[in-house]
């Protein structure tokens, strides 16, 4: 009975990490999950956290090289496709933390800095 309100901890702060994707821009993206990585101690809220980190700094830069290229003729598709993945991604990994306790999520097609 005690380990229940571990794993809805678990899976409110791993859902969290990928939710702050979808509330702004600049800074609660990466800020949330940096939060939630400094005060868990869960191994795999941890872990979500990391890619989520992860994820918005990969991201960044794909928005960067999208929009470098877009004068050419492979930027508009290829900006297209950033934009559709930004928000299919962590759709799936918020599915994922709210599906799968015992596992962290990991992008693909992501740098992992962190």
């Amino acid at each position: 009975m005690d380990e229940l309100p571990d794993l809805q901890k678990r899976k409110l702060l791993s859902a969290l990490c990928h939710v702050s994707t979808f509330l702004s821009w600049l800074v609660v993206p990466v800020a949330v999950p940096i939060v939630v990585l400094c005060v868990s101690d869960d191994p795999v809220v941890q872990e979500n956290a990391k890619e989520a980190i992860n994820y918005y700094i990969s991201f960044v830069l794909f928005y960067v090289i999208s929009g470098v290229l877009v004068f050419g003729l492979i930027g508009i598709p290829l900006l297209v496709l950033t934009i559709v993945a930004d928000y299919v991604l962590p759709i799936m990994a918020i599915v994922h933390c709210l599906t799968n306790l015992s596992k962290p999520y990991h992008y693909p097609f992501i740098f992992r800095l962190v």
